[in-house]
């Protein structure tokens, strides 16, 4: 499997195509337009993440001088790199978010616990008693609720967005003309 690659074929019917037509930057440097990029990530999850990526992008045999192709795959490389920079950063903005909710949930679950068995040392196993000492224990882990979401399972989906792109990213990237 080592040497195997996963291949997209991505035809356009002329290279203009291929880049978001919004985009004012030099040729090189501009984004993908949305539906195309969503077109090679959509394959590229498709794949197993054992195999490295190869993008075919057919165009007409006057668009896939070696220019143009040297062009595309800088682009392609570019657009990529550029979605691996973005999910990094909000990885760590969700990280940062995590921890600010830790630094209050925990002192609230500790608050909680503390009061919880307050309640139960001075008022013995009365039945309200209870139900109020449980509902503090209660509201200590919901208010722990969103940053152990984040710390078990939000960063994932972010984490292997970022694999991903950094596969697109190297990718190899062919033009051939059709």
């Amino acid at each position: 499997m080592e040497g195997e690659r996963y291949t997209i074929i991505v035809k356009v019917d002329r290279a203009a195509r291929l880049f978001n037509s919004l985009d004012p930057t030099p040729f090189r440097e501009r984004d993908l337009d949305p539906e195309a990029e969503r077109f090679i990530v959509e394959w590229a999850q498709d794949a197993p993440r054992s195999m490295r990526f190869e993008i075919v992008i057919q165009v007409p045999g006057q668009e896939a001088g070696a220019e143009a192709a040297l062009t595309m795959r800088q682009a392609i490389r570019y657009n990529f790199e550029d979605r691996i920079a973005r999910t990094s950063r909000e990885l760590r903005e969700l990280i940062r978010e995590g921890r600010r909710e830790l630094l209050v949930g925990v002192p609230i679950l500790a608050l909680s616990i503390a009061a919880s068995q307050l309640i139960i040392n001075t008022t013995g196993p009365a039945t309200l008693a209870r139900v109020f000492s449980e509902s503090l224990l209660i509201f200590g882990w919901v208010a722990n609720w969103r940053p152990l979401e984040i710390f078990l399972y939000d960063w994932w989906s972010i984490a292997l967005r970022r694999r991903l792109y950094q596969r697109l990213a190297a990718a190899d990237v062919k033009v051939v003309a059709t």
